[in-house]
């Protein structure tokens, strides 16, 4: 058994995923889109958006798509287990660019350099590097 998220956008997945690429945190690996092979279409909105996507990096996999009935993220976040402070530093100012930062990266009284924020499709990251 594994988990893996799967995140719902209305119309922005193909934004977001490539966003996420340009972020370094991997690429689509799969991609089908709505009214695709016979795939019915709910609404003319949807039409060529991304009905499911698949999200792989390196220690990384998520699913994602489009749809016309998706609410708002919230109560979830993608919690990533960094491997040292520079590329904490580096994928948390990526992540962050227009988005907003909900918790500064600064060392923890737990013990880890950690920060929190959302980015610009909505979505919650936590970046966590033990010292």
């Amino acid at each position: 058994m594994r988990l893996a998220n799967y995140l719902f956008f209305t119309t922005q997945c193909e934004e977001a995923l490539a966003f996420y690429t340009k972020c370094g945190l991997g690429r689509v690996t799969e991609l089908v889109r709505h009214g695709a092979h016979g795939i019915p279409v709910v609404t003319e909105v949807m039409q060529g958006k991304v009905m499911h996507a698949r999200f792989e990096g390196p220690g990384i996999l998520f699913f994602a798509s489009d749809n016309h009935d998706a609410e708002p993220m919230r109560g979830s976040a993608h919690m990533l287990i960094m491997d040292d402070r520079d590329s904490t530093d580096r994928l948390f100012v990526r992540l962050a660019d227009g988005g907003r930062i909900t918790t500064p990266l600064a060392d923890q009284p737990w013990g880890s350099y950690f920060g929190k924020l959302t980015d610009r499709f909505g979505v919650q990251w936590m970046l966590d590097c033990v010292a």
